[in-house]
């Protein structure tokens, strides 16, 4: 049985100018497709099997990212049902010299597995086995508008 900490995924990229909008910061769209990316990995390496996007929570961008910094996002699941799995996702701004990291974003995805047919199919039962596992739930949970656990 899979555990939060087995999903767990923290990624950089770092924004180019083909990345960015007309103020040379990240345009939201090129954040969003990361943050979805990074989430389908969370979400595939939780079910054991392929995922595709659902449903993607509210998202507010809550300062920019400026051209030369790295974008970090950190993935996690915190919560399954019987095909579906939710995922908590956070996108930071990082100084690339310095690591000084600053919250941008945070959304929580709903990805479905899917069979070789693209038919939904069963996902695992979700465990949190550690102290660290319970407080990223806890904070997912929270944060998530929809989760009534």
């Amino acid at each position: 049985m899979p555990t939060l900490m087995d999903t767990y995924i923290e990624n950089r990229e770092r924004v180019q100018p083909n990345h960015a909008n007309n103020y040379e910061t990240a345009h939201g769209g090129v954040v969003m497709k990361w943050m979805d990316e990074i989430g389908a990995m969370s979400a595939m390496r939780f079910a054991g099997e392929t995922c595709v996007t659902a449903s993607v929570d509210h998202m507010d961008f809550q300062r920019p990212i400026p051209v030369g910094d790295t974008t970090v996002i950190e993935s996690y699941v915190y919560d399954a049902g019987r095909t579906s799995v939710k995922v908590r996702l956070s996108a930071f701004r990082e100084e690339p010299r310095s690591g000084e990291r600053e919250k941008t974003t945070e959304s929580h995805f709903v990805y479905v597995a899917v069979d070789d047919d693209g038919k939904p199919t069963p996902v695992p039962e979700f465990a949190v086995e550690t102290d660290r596992e319970t407080e990223l739930r806890e904070a997912a949970v929270e944060a998530d508008p929809h989760s009534h656990s």
